[in-house]
């Protein structure tokens, strides 16, 4: 008689497993309300504090499943609105948009897969380490890693969350990923104040409050200084729909629109159009241009216009820019190009999917990485097209030249969703990060005046048609995440890993 085969506990998700994997997914899916529009900045830390009372004891296999299930959440309920753009803009079926969603969305969770594989399976001396140390190192090594591959996607980094926080104090010293990396290490501290003996429980919740309570102060510190006050500004909003923005018969219709909302206002030291507010190209609207710079010069202010350059009739490259007009003039050629929005990668084997989504000027070419610096209001200023302003180094390239920052953008390609409240998140964390002025103009909003803390001192309705007037101040210095960039802390980062491990190795070997 055969004996009985032993029953191998399966780590497949049925039963009890099911509902870690459900759980899993529920934490994740709390995550963005943490970001804008909810602004609950505490569900953060204590949702990943969560995840890694749920990972604990998990083999780096069960980890990892927790982790994809924890992203599919975060990232489902984060950048759902992608979707909306796709089917929009790119093919009108539910099948195919959802489907293109559905497959980032999975692509995009396999880094806190990947996070949680590795929280489990590299040594560690002692819990806490594993919680306080090593997963803020492993968590923002990921989200460096997101924000690079493939041009990136720094969407939902988690140091934004914390703009209206304390950590948010944190970000001039060493930018929004030193604020991930307190959100990370909060959440450990939080977990181990659950966890051994009562005085270690103590000495986490002090730790705790500390963290929060330095960020908090470190908000006080001024990391920059004020060059000259009370400049003017003007931002325009048409809020022309995106289906209507290209077609050639609204071209004129565009052109008065923002003449119109912009003429009351030509003694603002700066005017700005939004991202592609002229959709046409100078030599196609030659009267056009030679009116704005005509007006601007006359009023002795500049005028920023976002429109096409370049020369696509024949062949040659052609660019997304800002385009300076009146007292200064110059030009600005967006660097960092969104992939199938603005140029399709493999071009020659996507060919045929070009064609198929018609998007219109979706073959752009990049700016060169050194561009001469625009300036308006007698300073220099530090410019970026839309999705630019989501990567700290392309905003950084100006500074500290730069007085203040000017980000052109048209969110409404993702109509009423929260991704252009998220994106103006963004916007105040990098006006944060810089320690200077943002101003920022966009074709259905969020435009903005933003302060060099990172908070919003005008602000214009959504979706309606609107002349944002303002004052800002231009201003110096660098602040340290400027001087230093991102290199100090992801060495510290990448030592921190190293040390841990190393440690717990030795550790398992006396043991």
């Amino acid at each position: 008689m055969a004996s009985a085969r032993p029953r191998v506990q399966s780590d497949a998700p049925a039963g009890v497993a099911r509902r870690w994997l459900l759980l899993a997914l529920a934490l994740g899916l709390v995550v963005p309300f943490a970001f804008a529009p909810y602004d609950l900045w505490p569900v953060a830390i204590v949702a990943m504090s969560g995840l890694f009372l749920l990972l604990k004891g998990r083999t780096p296999r069960q980890a990892a499943r927790l982790g994809w299930c924890f992203g599919i959440g975060m990232f489902g309920h984060g950048v759902w609105w992608i979707q909306v753009s796709v089917h929009q803009f790119g093919l009108p079926y539910y099948a195919f948009s959802v489907t293109m969603t559905a497959l980032l969305v999975a692509f995009l969770s396999l880094y806190p897969a990947l996070f949680a594989a590795l929280l489990r399976r590299l040594p560690v001396a002692s819990e806490g380490l594993r919680h306080v140390l090593l997963a803020p190192a492993l968590w923002v090594c990921g989200e460096w890693l997101r924000g690079w591959i493939f041009t990136g996607f720094p969407w939902l980094s988690l140091g934004y969350s914390q703009l209206d926080g304390p950590l948010a104090g944190l970000a001039p010293w060493s930018g929004e990923h030193l604020c991930s990396v307190a959100v990370v290490m909060a959440a450990g501290l939080l977990t181990q104040c659950m966890n051994g003996a009562l005085a270690a429980r103590l000495a986490c919740g002090a730790a705790l409050l500390a963290l929060l309570l330095g960020g908090q102060a470190l908000r006080a510190v001024p990391t920059s200084h004020e060059l000259q006050a009370g400049l003017t500004a003007t931002l325009v909003q048409g809020a022309i729909p995106q289906q209507l923005k290209w077609e050639l018969s609204q071209r004129e219709h565009a052109f008065k629109l923002y003449s119109e909302l912009s003429a009351p206002h030509w003694q603002s030291d700066i005017v700005v159009w939004p991202e592609t507010a002229i959709p046409a190209f100078a030599e196609e609207v030659p009267d056009m241009i030679a009116s704005l710079n005509h007006t601007a010069r006359a009023a002795h202010t500049t005028l920023l216009v976002g429109m096409p350059t370049g020369e696509p009739w024949s062949g040659g490259r052609y660019y997304n820019s800002v385009v300076a007009l009146g007292s200064e003039a110059g030009r600005y050629d967006k660097r960092h190009l969104v992939p199938f929005g603005e140029f399709f990668p493999l071009k020659a084997a996507l060919e045929n999917l070009s064609r198929l989504l018609s998007i219109p000027m979706s073959d752009f070419s990049e700016g060169d990485v050194h561009q001469p610096t625009l300036h308006a209001a007698g300073h220099a200023l530090g410019v970026s097209i839309c999705y630019e302003d989501v990567y700290a180094r392309e905003v950084r390239r100006a500074l500290p030249e730069a007085g203040f920052l000017v980000n052109v953008s048209n969110d409404a390609w993702f109509g009423d969703t929260i991704a252009p409240h998220q994106h103006l998140q963004i916007a105040r964390m990098r006006a944060l990060e810089a320690g200077r002025y943002m101003l920022r103009a966009t074709n259905t909003g969020i435009t903005a005046i933003i302060d060099e803390r990172g908070a919003v001192t005008a602000r214009a309705a959504q979706f309606q048609p609107t002349a944002l007037a303002g004052t800002f101040a231009a201003r110096g210095g660098a602040t340290p995440y400027v001087r230093l960039g991102d290199l100090p802390l992801f060495s510290a980062l990448l030592l921190a890993i190293v040390a841990v491990a190393l440690h717990g190795r030795r550790r398992a070997r006396l043991n």
